[in-house]
């Protein structure tokens, strides 16, 4: 959708209009840099000050902070959600793939729903089953028996590997790759003897995957991602990993092998998670947290040091490498207090 009036803006975000509903809305902008035939959004009532100097052609606020508008308003529950499906409703993102480019390989043992796109270079082996409304990017690889459901989309050079499963509308960024082997090996005497992974990724719907991400195949049963989840670019979920529901996680993650993430996390950007631990639901995890034990109660974790000036962190770097020391001490002195009573 190239534009729409405010007025159907409003009744598509089911928000309250106050003005002129006939303005034409093209796109949205942040609110010091908007300007005419856009529309703007205050979620926090900090920003109010810039309310007198905006020059969007509407802006999205909450109830409380209509008083302090000029021009044409949304007033929304949510402004940031508003300012999301607004998004959505006036998106100009291309399509993955238009029609089946000829350069395409498509196996004759493949199943390909009605509308199906597929961009050149693209590699669909025997058995994949393609859900209506799949849209396959340019260079991507689809691996034997693997089905992708309905309104899925891969971008460009994405690989998917053979008897992995996605759900229904989930959308895979760039070079991402899902399904390739999980980090198993033995040792013989020093000698890394691999083993195969003959499970399967399993997505559930409406998943997002960032670009450059990698999740494994489980070595004997599945990875298993569920409804709602999204996961940013960079990020590595080793074999017979299992996130719950509607989890975020935030770019560079790292998650060892058979750890289970709950329902409803959140995981910061950087972290390191231990393998073979469980999450609860509803855990919050900031930014560079290292998570070496179970995590049994919902609320937010932090780890790690803050950034320092170099001289205050060796300083730091100092003292933490005497704390046994310091420990030791402590006990001693607790003792000749104790036996002196």
């Amino acid at each position: 959708m190239a534009s729409i009036t405010l007025a159907e803006l409003a009744e598509k975000l089911g928000a309250e209009l106050h003005g002129d509903g006939d303005v034409i809305i093209r796109s949205i902008s942040g609110m010091d840099k908007a300007s005419e035939g856009q529309i703007t959004f205050l979620s926090s009532s900090k920003y109010r000050k810039h309310l007198a100097q905006c020059q969007a052609s509407a802006v999205m606020v909450k109830e409380a902070d209509l008083a302090y508008c000029n021009g044409n308003v949304l007033v929304i529950k949510d402004p940031y959600l508003g300012y999301a499906l607004t998004a959505q409703l006036l998106d100009s993102t291309p399509r993955c793939a238009t029609d089946i480019a000829p350069s395409a390989y498509v196996s004759t043992t493949a199943t390909l729903g009605e509308g199906v796109s597929i961009g050149h270079n693209a590699v669909i082996e025997d058995g994949v089953e393609l859900g209506d409304h799949v849209q396959i990017g340019a260079g991507c690889f689809v691996g034997k028996n693997t089905k992708l459901g309905a309104n899925t989309r891969l971008w460009a050079n994405v690989s998917v590997y053979h008897n992995v499963q996605l759900g229904e509308s989930c959308l895979v960024q760039s070079s991402t790759v899902i399904g390739s082997d999980g980090f198993g090996y033995a040792n013989d005497n020093g000698q890394w003897v691999k083993i195969p992974q003959v499970g399967r990724v399993v997505i559930g719907d409406r998943v997002e995957i960032g670009a450059c991400t990698t999740i494994d195949r489980g070595a004997l049963d599945d990875t298993v991602i569920a409804d709602g989840v999204i996961i940013d670019n960079l990020c590595q979920i080793a074999h017979n990993v299992e996130i719950g529901e509607n989890t975020a996680i935030a770019g560079a993650t790292v998650i060892a092998g058979s750890t289970r993430i709950g329902k409803h996390c959140i995981i910061g950007g950087a972290c390191v998670i231990n393998g073979h631990i469980e999450i609860t639901d509803g855990v919050t995890i900031t930014g560079m947290g290292m998570v070496m034990r179970p995590i049994t109660e919902p609320g937010m974790y932090s780890s790690g040091i803050p950034l320092q000036a170099n001289r205050d962190w060796r300083k730091t770097t100092a003292r933490v490498m005497k704390i046994e020391d310091l420990h030791k001490r402590l006990k001693a002195v607790e003792k000749q207090l104790e036996d002196s009573k």
